[in-house]
C-alpha cells in the first residue's frame, strides 16, 4: 500500500469514528457558560471573537466590562460604529488606579446589577462580563452571587466570563474552561502596550 493510500484509509478510519462521536452529542437548547481566565494574554480578545462570531448569525449581544473603566480601546471603537452590540462600561479603572476599595465595590456590584438584569431579560443571546474574575478575586461580588446570576439567566442566554485567576467554583460550573498561558510577554521585555495589539 502506498503512503497516500494508507493516509486514506487511516483519515476513513478516524472520520467513521468522529462521525459516530457527533452522532451522539445532544444540544442542551440553552445559552452556555464560558469562563476564560489564566495569567496569559488572550481572555477579553478571545470573548470578542466569540462575540463577532455570534454577530455572524444575527443573535444579540451585550458587554458590561468590570475594572476598565473609561480606556480607550480598539475593540470599543469597533463596536460602538458597528451599532449591534450593548455596551456597558462600569468599572473605574485599574485596581491600582482607583486605590478606593468602597468606590471598587460600588462599581462592581453594579455592573453585576446592570449584567444581571441583561442575562434576565431574555433578550440576549450572548452576553460578557469582562474581567468579573477580577471583581471576585478581590471579593468585590461574591462567586456565589455570580452563580446565583447565572442560574436565574434566561435559558437562551449564554454568558462569558473573564479574567484571570476564576474561582474554582465557577470553573466548576461552566460548561467551558480556557486557561491562557503566559509563554511570553513584550512588557517583561520593556515594551509598552500596543494599539491594535493589547488594546
Amino acid at each position: 500500500m502506498s503512503d497516500a493510500d494508507d493516509h486514506k484509509e487511516k483519515m476513513k478510519e478516524r472520520q467513521t469514528k468522529q462521525r459516530a462521536r457527533v452522532s451522539e452529542l445532544k444540544d442542551p437548547e440553552k445559552g452556555l457558560v464560558l469562563v476564560h481566565t489564566g495569567a496569559g494574554k488572550g481572555k477579553s480578545s478571545s470573548a470578542f471573537g466569540v462575540i463577532v462570531r455570534a454577530l455572524g448569525w444575527k443573535q444579540k449581544v451585550g458587554v458590561v466590562q468590570f475594572i476598565k473603566g473609561k480606556w480607550k480601546t480598539g475593540e470599543r471603537q469597533f463596536f460602538d460604529r458597528l451599532g449591534e452590540v450593548t455596551w456597558h462600561t462600569m468599572g473605574e479603572g485599574f485596581t491600582w488606579d482607583t486605590q478606593d476599595k468602597d468606590r471598587d465595590i460600588a462599581a462592581a456590584q453594579a455592573a453585576f446589577a446592570k449584567g444581571r438584569e441583561m442575562m434576565e431579560s431574555g433578550d440576549y443571546d450572548l452576553i460578557v462580563m469582562d474581567e468579573i474574575n477580577i471583581a471576585m478575586r478581590y471579593d468585590y461580588i461574591s462567586v456565589a452571587d455570580v452563580i446565583a446570576g447565572l442560574d436565574a439567566r434566561d435559558k437562551r442566554t449564554g454568558v462569558i466570563l473573564t479574567g484571570r485567576d476564576a474561582k474554582p467554583e465557577l470553573c466548576e460550573y461552566a460548561d467551558l474552561v480556557t486557561e491562557m498561558t503566559e509563554v511570553k510577554h513584550p512588557f517583561k521585555a520593556g515594551i509598552k502596550a500596543q494599539r491594535g495589539v493589547d488594546y
